[in-house]
């Protein structure tokens, strides 16, 4: 008696992930989960809030005023305070979470998962920029309204470069911290200290009592490095003669917060074993 077998064949034809799909995919899960979508709102209600009181101030202040670059500037405080937690999130999560199992398994090529979670994480800070410009433009409508002042329209093309570059810079720099370290307490735990308790707290302090702290601070803190490129004066109000050195300085910082950690974090996400 013979025995006939027959082989089985495996179809490699199937096409590739479409990159587009992954980042549709990373996009939906920083808002699938009940913490992410209330982290939104919250954030959306501190936008209205920053614009409520604003208006607020200025009606029961007639001396104050404001133009449209104040309040690019106030709508973008509720940004840089919460919403860069989506991209620590983002990375964190998958390995807290230990949904990476299931990620890696889909997609077993850990660079295009790790560029679509930075592509989703950029879109997220771009469309959070239009929404904080909405509500800057009404808010600067509503204060022509509610007071006898004119309505300044002066943001000017490099301011609003600066703000979005900014921006950026801190959701990268959250992104960064998050592939580096891949554990979430410890990532925003960081990312607060590095990018606002440090620059809020103790580098005013420093700056007012030591001259070595206006030289060095700088170049570790993007607002310090940034502050001359955008005003034309440093943080204490003294004119710049802007040149290489302040370009320097902000793409020093950039590369110690946002590409350093990055890289590194890039490194470990890839050797690190799923388990």
């Amino acid at each position: 008696m013979s025995t006939t077998t027959t082989g089985s064949t495996i179809d490699l034809s199937r096409p590739a992930i479409p990159f587009a799909r992954e980042v549709r995919v990373e996009l939906r899960k920083m808002f699938d989960t009940r913490g992410g979508l209330w982290l939104f709102i919250i954030t959306g209600g501190l936008l209205l809030l920053a614009m409520a009181l604003t208006l607020l101030v200025l009606a029961l202040n007639d001396d104050v005023t404001i133009t449209a670059s104040g309040f690019a500037q106030i709508m973008t405080i509720p940004l840089s305070i919460l919403l860069p937690v989506f991209a620590i999130l983002t990375v964190s999560s998958e390995w807290s979470q230990r949904t990476h199992l299931t990620t890696f398994t889909l997609q077993p090529n850990r660079g295009r998962v790790i560029g679509a979670k930075f592509a989703a994480v950029t879109l997220l800070a771009l469309g959070t920029l239009v929404l904080a410009a909405v509500f800057g433009a009404l808010g600067n409508v509503l204060y022509g309204l509610l007071t006898d002042h004119d309505v300044v329209w002066n943001l000017t093309g490099k301011e609003l470069l600066w703000t979005v570059v900014l921006q950026l810079a801190f959701f990268w720099m959250a992104f960064a911290f998050a592939s580096l370290l891949l554990n979430t307490p410890a990532a925003v735990a960081s990312f607060y200290v590095v990018a606002l308790i440090l620059p809020v707290v103790a580098y005013p302090i420093l700056m007012a009592l030591f001259g070595w702290a206006r030289d060095l601070l700088p170049w570790l803190d993007f607002n310090y490095a940034a502050t001359p490129l955008i005003a034309g004066e440093d943080v204490m109000g003294e004119p710049v003669d802007v040149g290489a050195l302040e370009y320097l300085r902000f793409a020093f910082t950039f590369c110690l917060w946002v590409v350093l950690p990055g890289v590194l974090g890039f490194l470990r996400i890839q050797r690190t074993e799923v388990k």
